[in-house]
């Protein structure tokens, strides 16, 4: 009877202890959004992390990317940032990133490792500001996919085969020959300042003057907002991207996925998520920018991760972050998503896709990289995407709907961004 009741005992202390250990881990909360596998990715490193970090839990709130871009912002004026979060604005934020410089172990790593430009994005204009507040965990371009099946099954040529310096129109004229035939979308492009802008510098467009004044209305910018009004009123491109319910942001990948959609302006983020969705259902791939009077560049960009001062507890987080910020688990992290990693340094990667598409696609947005305009680095890291991309996304949606004319809508552009600089330098 001793006996029993002795392993009762223990039994009951070890299973107190667990509680207790439990109620000693610290929760940090992260904001997340996923455009393919990055969010599995994730979970399985910071499992890792955890396991040998047992007093700190990191639970990952996945959200759709249309509550980054709406939500996060009032969640954070509110008082109710989460610990971490993955953000594609990082300007949207300052004065409210927590610096990560006090609590980091190896702070040159940081230095040495990121890029200045996205490290000083994050800062502000504060030039001799050394805060560190997050890190890039994927460098981005934007640029076009292509569904190659489509074309070989209408009997339509792919005009990058045979020309490096293919335009939009001439993407549209044939792209629209493949969907009459296969009764398909032709063409697409996500309801996105940010995505528009590639084709639009590629077109002329030129919104930097020399004196640093911003302006809207050029040739160019008209010249890709017509054709994007164009592949609406010739039914070209599915309706539901930028006239959505509400104007809510739908992305036009599900339509290239569903083997729906000929030709699909989106980026090197897409990568992972058609090589887990598409596979070698069909032949998909990378194709260059389209050429213009501009050149031929995409947008860079990507996804940075970044700490929250309202965290209660600083000095966990600056772990988290630093585990996912070293470079093991960074180059697993990119290697897994098949993402183009956004660091100064060369990182030998081992993509893990045997697919051909994938790994011709990474090479397409690795040249693409190269090409990058000086007004497409100007828009992203200068600090004002935030006065330009919203505006140009939701003006042209108006456009779109026959709200406003495209005339009406420049002006409108022109007005909001002015607005929105001027509200920001007064605050």
């Amino acid at each position: 009877m001793k006996i029993r009741l002795f392993v009762i005992l223990g039994l009951l202390i070890i299973g107190m202890s667990g509680v207790q250990a439990q109620t000693d881990s610290i929760e940090l909360h992260m904001t997340w959004y996923d455009d393919g596998n990055e969010g599995a990715v994730l979970r399985d490193l910071l499992d890792r992390f955890e396991a040998d970090n047992p007093d700190i839990k990191v639970i990952v709130d996945t959200v759709p990317y249309a509550t980054i871009l709406e939500q996060l912002p009032l969640q954070v004026e509110a008082g109710e940032a989460p610990d971490i979060a993955r953000v594609t604005s990082g300007e949207r934020y300052r004065g409210f990133y927590l610096d990560l410089r006090p609590y980091l172990e190896d702070v040159e790593y940081w230095e040495n490792s990121f890029p200045p430009a996205v490290l000083q994005w994050l800062r502000g204009s504060d030039e001799e500001s050394q805060a560190i507040y997050g890190f890039p965990n994927q460098f981005t371009v934007t640029g076009p996919y292509i569904n190659r099946s489509l074309f070989e099954e209408a009997g339509v040529e792919v005009p990058s085969d045979f020309s490096d310096e293919v335009t939009w129109e001439q993407w549209t004229d044939a792209t629209a020959q493949v969907a009459e035939t296969m009764d398909v979308y032709a063409i697409a492009i996500d309801r996105s300042g940010h995505r528009f802008a590639g084709p639009a510098f590629s077109q002329g467009a030129v919104l930097f003057d020399d004196d640093g004044s911003i302006v809207v209305d050029s040739p160019g910018f008209r010249r890709m907002a017509q054709l994007l009004i164009d592949w609406h009123t010739q039914n070209l491109t599915p309706t539901e991207v930028w006239l959505g319910e509400s104007g809510t942001y739908t992305s036009a990948a599900q339509f290239f996925i569903d083997g729906e959609l000929v030709m699909y302006m989106a980026g090197s983020w897409q990568i992972g998520n058609f090589a887990n969705n598409i596979g070698d259902a069909f032949d998909w791939e990378a194709v260059p920018n389209p050429t213009g009077l501009g050149g031929s560049t995409g947008i860079p960009g990507g996804t940075v991760l970044v700490a929250f001062a309202q965290t209660e507890h600083p000095a966990e987080v600056a772990r988290v972050m630093e585990y996912l910020a070293s470079v093991p688990v960074y180059r697993e992290f990119v290697e897994r998503t098949l993402f183009i990693p956004g660091l100064r340094f060369y990182m030998e990667l081992d993509y893990q896709t045997d697919l051909p598409a994938a790994q011709q696609s990474l090479q397409v947005f690795a040249a693409e990289a190269l090409k990058l305009s000086d007004q497409a680095y100007t828009l992203q890291y200068g600090g004002q995407a935030f006065a330009i991309n919203n505006p140009i996304r939701d003006r042209l949606s108006q456009a779109i709907s026959g709200e406003l004319t495209l005339d009406e809508a420049i002006v409108q552009i022109q007005s909001d961004l002015d607005a929105a600089l001027a509200a920001s330098a007064g605050s």
